[in-house]
């Protein structure tokens, strides 16, 4: 029983110095934020986090408006509510699907590249070559990194929400019979510009959260390839809870 005590004892004092540690992290990089911006940096880290992510942000909000269609079309057309259907998947990817899962896919692929990446300077020692030349690692490479992926989700956002407007509109007029003009007229009927400005700005902190903790992770990889290959594991699952958390708390305040 004392064992089994301890150790849950120990879990969660491991657990609590990790947060405090990625809490202290934060606050030091929002320090270094308005210190002499690198704003090359930051378009590199555009360039590379959000251009070569809009090919599977494209392929999965578009899929994904063409399964929402087909699953509420046919019910709601039967109920007679056809003049709904563009509404009901506006509003159902701009406020959550789009958000949700955009940050989901650049969880998966800018969170752990931005891990990989950092842990591999560190198992290189490259980290501690700046630190020997008076350059502040976090400055360097974790402010770019965030400042970008705050900028470039929340575009991601807009792109794939119009993706999966789009996807859903070509199920709707070419399989379930319905009229462009009524679906696009539900949409001007029923949605607001709030209901996509809103998931707009849960991209801001779905992206300051993905970059934070993959830097977070990263900076502190165990040595080793397999120390980087459980980084960017952790990266990936901590980043999606911590998604799904904030769209839970912002949704309730914004909506």
């Amino acid at each position: 029983m004392v064992r089994l005590l301890e150790g849950i004892g120990a879990f969660v004092l491991e657990k609590l110095t990790g947060l405090g540690t990625i809490v202290l992290l934060y606050a030091q990089t929002m320090r270094e934020v308005g210190r002499r911006p690198r704003f090359r940096s930051i378009l590199a880290q555009m360039a590379h986090l959000g251009v070569d992510s809009l090919s599977i942000v494209s392929l999965t909000l578009l899929f994904t408006g063409v399964v929402m269609t087909l699953q509420t079309a046919d019910v709601l057309i039967r109920f007679g509510a056809q003049g709904t259907v563009g509404g009901v998947i506006a509003i159902a990817i701009g406020r959550e699907l789009g958000p949700v899962l955009v940050g989901v896919v650049c969880a998966g692929r800018v969170g752990s590249a931005i891990t990989a990446e950092i842990a591999t300077m560190k198992v290189t020692e490259q980290i501690d070559a700046l630190r020997v030349m008076a350059v502040s690692p976090v400055n360097y490479l974790i402010v770019p990194r965030m400042l970008a992926c705050m900028i470039v989700v929340p575009l991601l956002t807009v792109f794939g929400d119009i993706v999966g407007v789009f996807g859903g509109w070509v199920i709707a007029v070419f399989y379930s019979g319905i009229t462009s003009y009524s679906f696009l007229d539900s949409i001007h009927r029923f949605v607001e510009l709030f209901d996509f400005t809103g998931g707009v700005f849960k991209g801001i902190f779905f992206g300051n959260v993905i970059a934070v903790l993959g830097c977070y992770y990263g900076l502190h990889c165990p040595d080793g390839a397999e120390g980087v290959g459980r980084a960017t594991t952790k990266t990936v699952v901590a980043s999606i809870v911590m998604i799904f958390v904030l769209n839970a708390i912002l949704t309730f305040f914004l909506y």
